[in-house]
Order: structure tokens, then sequence, then C-alpha cells
């Protein structure tokens, strides 16, 4: 068992009291920029980096939507949860070889839609990779690529 006083704990509750803040923030004002969000958490007694920011940022599936951030909802956060609030993100959905699924996101999205499926641990997904618009996925087989093919089509309505 870990002592309260261990740095890892420290470092563990000090990220969730920080995503925690994030989220209330981004759901409670307009942020158009990480600088702002740095400012914003120093205020609130946050020891924070633009490069932590960005980390968190990704890991919480934060959306830059209409040049400002977003928090997914609890829904979507949560592993298996409703992806309807990232729906509207997503325009195609394609396959590329037998084992390569190719999701075609609005600018800016691709990052907060593959967080999204990684945290859904579908068993078909081996892995995501995400640019600025575009999420490659591998899955097993080409059996799976067809089942998640379907699966990704029913969830994002595409």
């Amino acid at each position: 068992m870990r002592k309260l006083r261990d740095p890892a704990v420290l470092h563990d509750t000090q990220q969730a009291d920080r995503r925690h803040a994030i989220v209330r923030i981004l759901r409670n004002d307009v942020v158009r920029r990480q600088d702002d969000l740095v400012l914003m958490l120093q205020r609130d007694g946050f020891e924070v980096t633009q490069s932590s920011i960005s980390r968190d940022l990704r890991d919480l599936g934060v959306l830059k939507a209409a040049g400002r951030y977003v928090a997914p909802s609890d829904d979507v956060t949560g592993a298996n949860g409703n992806f309807g609030a990232l729906a509207p993100f997503v325009r195609q959905i394609l396959t590329a070889g037998s084992c390569l699924i190719v999701v075609k996101t609005t600018i800016g999205s691709a990052g907060s839609v593959a967080v999204a499926i990684d945290k859904a641990e579908w068993p078909e997904v081996v892995g995501t990779i995400s640019g600025d618009d575009t999420i490659f996925i591998a899955t097993r087989s080409e059996r799976a690529q067809s089942g998640l093919i379907a699966r990704l089509r029913s969830t994002f309505r595409v």
C-alpha cells in the first residue's frame, strides 16, 4: 500500500484535481487558447505549464470547436458512454485495406473522437492514431473491421 505522502500518490491527486478544474472552467467559461487556460488554473492555485495542459486536454477528450475549447459530456468521458455529443463532428467512415478504418472528422475534432473510441475499449480496436481531422483505426481482422464499421456508423449516425 502506498503512503499518502508518496510522491506518486500526490502527483495522481494533483493531476485529478487539475483535470476536474479544467472541466469546470471549460463548462463555465469561454476558453479560446491554452495559454488562457494556464492563467485561469494558475489563479486557482495550480502549478501548470502549457505542455501539461495540452496533455490534459487530449486525455480528457476536449474538443476545439468554433474557436473555443469544449469539455466533453460526462457520458462521452465514460468508458462505454453515449457518443451523441461527438456525432456531429464525424463526417465519414471509410475502409482502407482489410484491417484499417479511416474516420474523417471536422477540423480539430479527430483527437477527441479517437480518445472516446479508445476509452470505449471495443474489442475490435487494436489502436488509433489521430491527426487534426483524420483517425486511423487498426482492427484485429477483416471480420473485426466489418463489425467495427457497423458499430461506428450506428454510434456516430454516419
